[in-house]
């Protein structure tokens, strides 16, 4: 007869997997290394999880909701005004990258990793299409970057296309910088990303 899963079984998994594809790169993870360290079967794991790619990508769509949480969180806590809430995105990610287990960004991360894929579905079945790694870490990239120009759009610039890509710039440092600054040098660089994205905001208003 085959065994139940106990419940809480495909959270462990995910739980472990993500802090080790986190920590090591999904690249130097295998699957017994997980099996290992979540204290789980073979087959157990890949009855909730068929592939690694299956896995990865449940582990960023868990980092994806994290990130999400975490912008939300800064807007509603700024001023009602686009000024502020674009600052607070900003200041969010500076204080994301100050964390002492921060080691980058996971959906940058992995596309650093894995360079040429696509993000294309691994079966052609339409909307049941499995997500891709790589699909959903350039779908959230991208669903950032488009967040970021509706809140840019909202203060009616001459030039918004211009000002999110300078911003985009700053968060994209932001997320490098820290794989490789010490954390007190680090902080002073988010201190300037963050009063920078102030001035560009402020001089793309006094602009108008």
């Amino acid at each position: 007869m085959a065994r139940t899963p106990a419940p809480g079984t495909r959270e462990r998994i995910l739980t472990t997997a993500s802090r080790l594809f986190y920590s090591h790169g999904v690249r130097a993870v295998g699957m017994n290394q997980i099996i290992s360290e979540a204290g789980t079967g073979k087959n157990l794991l890949y009855s909730h999880f068929p592939t690694k790619s299956d896995l990865v990508a449940a582990y960023l769509q868990r980092a994806q909701e994290f990130r999400v949480a975490g912008a939300r969180r800064a807007r509603e806590s700024a001023d009602g005004d686009a000024r502020s809430q674009l600052t607070a995105t900003v200041a969010e990610v500076a204080t994301l990258v100050q964390h002492p287990r921060f080691r980058g960004c996971a959906f940058r991360n992995y596309l650093a990793e894995f360079p040429d894929e696509t993000g294309a579905a691994e079966t052609d079945t339409g909307d049941d299409a499995a997500p891709t790694p790589a699909g959903v870490a350039h779908d959230f990239l991208a669903a950032t970057h488009e967040d970021l120009a509706a809140q840019v759009a909202a203060l009616d610039v001459a030039d918004p296309e211009r000002l999110t890509e300078e911003l985009w710039l700053i968060i994209d440092g932001l997320f490098l910088q820290a794989t490789y600054r010490r954390r007190l040098d680090g902080r002073v660089g988010a201190d300037a990303a963050v009063d920078l994205a102030g001035r560009l905001v402020d001089a793309a208003i006094g602009d108008q």
